[in-house]
C-alpha cells in the first residue's frame, strides 16, 4: 500500500526529510505498524521512530493512535509532543 509520510520538528531533523512516499508491505495495516516498519529500516529511521521515543501521530490530518487503520494513498504524520513555555 502506498502512503505519504510526513515528518515534523525533531523527527524531520533526524530523518532528514519533511516527507516521502513509501510502498508498505501488505502486513502493514495500521499507523503503529507503519512506525514499526520505518524503525525496522534502520539508521536514521530507527533513531527517529525508537519505541521509547514519545511521538504523536496523525492520519489524514486527524490525530490518531497506533491502531488507526491505513488506507491506500493516506497521509501519515509523525511529530514529537508539543511543549510550551
Amino acid at each position: 500500500m502506498r502512503v505519504h509520510i510526513r515528518y515534523f520538528a525533531s523527527v524531520r531533523e533526524i530523518v532528514g526529510l519533511s516527507q516521502e512516499i513509501h510502498d508498505l508491505p501488505e502486513t502493514v495495516q495500521t499507523v503503529g505498524q507503519a512506525r514499526d516498519w520505518l524503525r525496522a529500516q534502520g539508521g536514521r529511521y530507527a533513531v527517529a521512530m525508537a519505541a521509547d521515543k514519545p511521538l504523536r501521530m496523525a492520519c489524514n490530518q486527524v490525530m490518531c493512535d497506533a491502531q488507526t487503520p491505513l488506507s491506500p494513498g493516506c497521509e501519515v504524520a509523525f511529530f514529537p509532543p508539543v511543549t510550551g513555555g
